[in-house]
């Protein structure tokens, strides 16, 4: 059974409350599958390319100076924070500020789906092997895309459980952050010309199919630790001499 914000803080190691609210949980499985399938689809069908495909060009042809000053100094700056140094910055304050608000359920999906998430993009990048600007520059998917999707994913379903959202609210906040960091991200990298659009929208899939099942699977473990506390604390009890 899932605890309410706020229970259980003692008997459960990790945090009580859920970092993947139950109402969204059936939705977000469903979402999290079909952008798996997208992303597989995606892979396969330019799987050791090195060339912008039709859909690249239709949307934004990748040109080394496709983003001119001001907004070049924009895009640089995003692109940062998806480099190791701007994204363990990134990661330490989501960290630090769910442990300030006593959430270290929610500190320990700040890593583990940051984790996940580069893991698996880094992963895909070697298994589908396509390429821009010349070989051994791996594209696909974007992971600058993933990682920032993945942040705004993880700090809409914190949102969502801290205003008590329902089903319907809580899905378009996730959704709706995920998209909007989505787009800016994969704005910078094609802008950038580091990535094609196809690359952005396979990283965005990715962090779509990745968070949710990491945060159901912290939220499982949790549980079953604090089970085993609670049960351990019981037992204790039941032994003490009256």
């Amino acid at each position: 059974m899932d605890r309410p914000a706020g229970e259980g803080l003692e008997a459960d190691p990790v945090g009580g409350a859920s970092v993947l609210p139950p109402p969204l949980r059936p939705r977000l499985a469903l979402i999290a599958v079909l952008a798996a399938l997208v992303v597989v689809a995606l892979g396969v069908m330019y799987s050791g390319h090195s060339a912008p495909g039709a859909v690249d060009r239709w949307i934004f042809p990748p040109t080394a100076d496709s983003v001119r000053a001001p907004w070049r100094q924009v895009a640089l700056a995003l692109d940062f924070l998806g480099e190791p140094a701007g994204s363990a910055m990134v990661i330490v304050a989501g960290v630090v500020g769910c442990l300030l608000m006593r959430r270290p359920r929610a500190a320990v999906l700040v890593l583990a789906g940051a984790g996940a998430t580069v893991g698996t993009t880094t992963l895909l990048k070697h298994l589908v092997g396509r390429t821009i600007h010349g070989p051994g520059n791996l594209s696909y998917p974007s992971g600058h895309t993933a990682f920032a999707t993945a942040l705004a994913l993880m700090t809409a379903l914190f949102a969502t459980d801290r205003l008590g959202l329902g089903r319907t609210a809580g899905t378009s906040l996730v959704l709706g952050a995920g998209l909007v960091a989505g787009t800016i991200m994969g704005w910078a990298e094609v802008g950038l010309g580091a990535h094609y659009p196809t690359d952005a929208l396979g990283g965005w899939c990715t962090a779509l199919a990745v968070i949710p099942a990491t945060a159901w699977l912290v939220d499982r473990t949790a549980d079953r630790l604090g089970d085993r506390t609670s049960g351990r604390t019981v037992d204790a009890g039941r032994r003490e001499p009256n």
